[in-house]
């Protein structure tokens, strides 16, 4: 028998950005609270985080080693500007650089920690959802079933994402509060991504696609908000990201109860 997490009702109705924003912090905190009531299956949701983990930080090293390098090549318009506006505006394209790539680096990171753990997380996920009640019935796909929806998911989630990381990069041309907003943007359009990406099995479970897995989160936008983006930024710190990542998982099943009972008393309202 899987261990079960201590019970979470779903969030109620809340008023107010903030409070919606704290409210998706929370179901994040309570996926964190698994650690306590079902250790082994959440140490079991890290290793996949470990290896992929240990991947991702020799990239980030080696950008980093080669940041100096990579501003200059993409920057070559500053060459013949005068010393205090080049290393101005280099140091601005860094962080900018930096700040974009981070959004690919936790959204890929994400994508394929799930693909490569599948088994496990479904399994945490499976555990939430039995614990919550009216648990459905996923359908039996087999190990290349399973990891054949993950990659397609992934696919078509990636798209969007690139178009984020677009816009961001457009921001960061932005003088003065360039690298700012490609901060804020990128945790909250990260987080939405992030929200979309970690609510998939709850949501192919029920035989909702990837477009009505959306529209459901979208009633619950602000709690959605909250939890991706608190995840976002703690999968920026490399070794915290093992920890969270199992976390989310958990946490991303108790929202998806919430978005899903949200939608269905939305879509009664409108036919009643």
């Amino acid at each position: 028998m899987l261990p079960q997490p201590t019970p979470v009702p779903p969030v109620p109705a809340r008023q107010g950005l903030v409070s919606d924003l704290l409210a998706g912090v929370g179901y994040l905190g309570r996926g964190f609270g698994m650690w306590i009531t079902s250790p082994k299956l959440m140490l079991l949701g890290a290793l996949p985080a470990v290896a992929v983990g240990a991947v991702y930080l020799v990239g980030i090293v080696l950008l980093l080693v080669n940041l100096t390098s990579i501003v200059t090549w993409a920057t070559p318009f500053a060459d013949g500007w005068a010393e205090p506006v080049i290393l101005t505006t280099r140091v601005a394209a860094a962080l900018v650089f930096v700040l974009v790539a981070a959004l690919f680096v936790v959204y890929t990171f994400t994508a394929v920690t799930l693909i490569v753990g599948d088994p496990f997380y479904e399994r945490i996920w499976r555990a939430v959802e039995t614990n919550l009640g009216n648990a459905p019935t996923a359908p039996e796909r087999g190990f290349w079933g399973s990891l054949g929806r993950a990659i397609g998911d992934g696919l078509r989630l990636l798209i969007p994402a690139v178009g984020v990381g677009l816009l961001l990069l457009a921001c960061g041309f932005i003088p003065l509060v360039g690298p700012i907003m490609v901060a804020v943007l990128g945790a909250l359009l990260g987080g939405w991504l992030l929200a979309v990406e970690l609510t998939g099995f709850a949501f192919d479970a029920r035989g909702f696609t990837v477009r009505e897995r959306r529209r459901a989160l979208r009633t619950r936008r602000g709690i959605a908000l909250g939890f991706g983006a608190a995840s976002y930024l703690l999968f920026l710190v490399p070794f915290f990201a093992i920890v969270a990542m199992p976390s989310a998982v958990a946490g991303a099943a108790m929202l998806s109860r919430d978005a899903l009972e949200r939608s269905t008393s939305a879509s009664a309202g409108r036919t009643a």
